[in-house]
């Protein structure tokens, strides 16, 4: 199955280097990889033109100009260029373990969207992280991550779990299965039946929404918290605004009790990007 891997990114062509080795070594090959990008400087484009010829990833860039935080434009942006039936999400932060695509291929299912989650890395651990140890896989060992700064936690059975360990997990978790723009995955049949991402909001809980009305179309959840792991690379958010998140909230919350399942402020109505 050729899968549509949209990636977000934001002048962090450094992390996104990082990400990028770990698609250059995943288990499941037929893929394409969508670099939506919200604005960057030339440093992201110069940097995917290299890893094109380095990796040999199929590598779109579709960029839009900088006019604050406009994720879900550059992701309806992202998911008009797609080719493939199925759309794997996640962010430019994220580094994802090579058995990621293999996971969310083998899960998918005609009417579910996945669910997975992220492994959050303290700065010093997440500048340590080198090419090699991407692409050996160390970064993904726990032993490795604690010797490079990661502290002890319950969280970090995520890294251990085998597979029959991760499908119990997976069945056990009290945690929601809310839909996660840093690892996610839909149809894209699905994703178009409710025109994609509501470019109203900005940052906070802009993917829970999206997830709502996912829900609201008949689309059921399912976890991958356990067995699609990415390692999120720390950083700075400087757009974080609380009237923001209350506002997305309440659209959320509105939506929800209304069935709601079409914006009409998503792809249909989204400017075409700049494609490279």
């Amino acid at each position: 199955m050729k899968l549509s891997v949209i990636v977000t990114t934001y002048n962090a062509p450094a992390w996104l280097e990082k990400v990028l080795w770990g698609y250059s070594v995943q288990e499941h090959t037929d893929f394409e990889l969508i670099i939506g990008d919200d604005g960057s400087g030339p440093e992201t484009r110069t940097l995917l033109d290299r890893l094109r010829v380095e990796t040999g990833l199929d590598i779109k860039h579709v960029w839009q100009e900088d006019d604050g935080f406009r994720k879900c434009a550059i992701l309806n942006k992202a998911i008009a260029c797609a080719t493939g039936d199925y759309l794997v999400f996640s962010d430019g932060d994220c580094i994802p373990r090579r058995d990621f695509l293999a996971v969310h291929a083998r899960e998918a299912e005609p009417g579910r969207y996945l669910s997975g989650g992220y492994h959050k890395l303290p700065m010093s651990t997440s500048t340590d992280i080198s090419h090699d140890d991407v692409l050996s896989g160390r970064c993904f060992e726990l032993s490795w991550l604690k010797q490079h700064g990661l502290p002890s936690s319950y969280k970090n059975s995520k890294l251990t779990a085998g597979p029959v360990l991760a499908r119990w997990f997976n069945r056990l978790t009290p945690t929601r299965c809310n839909f996660k723009g840093s690892n996610g995955s839909a149809w894209r049949q699905d994703v178009l039946a409710i025109n994609g991402f509501d470019e109203r909001m900005a940052w906070g809980g802009l993917d829970r929404e999206f997830g709502v009305r996912l829900i609201n179309l008949g689309i059921k959840p399912k976890h991958v918290r356990y067995n699609a792991i990415v390692i999120h690379l720390d950083h700075k958010r400087g757009y974080k605004d609380p009237a923001t998140v209350k506002a997305n909230k309440a659209l959320r919350l509105e939506n929800a009790k209304k069935g709601v399942y079409w914006t009409d402020f998503g792809i249909a109505r989204s400017k075409p990007g700049n494609v490279q």
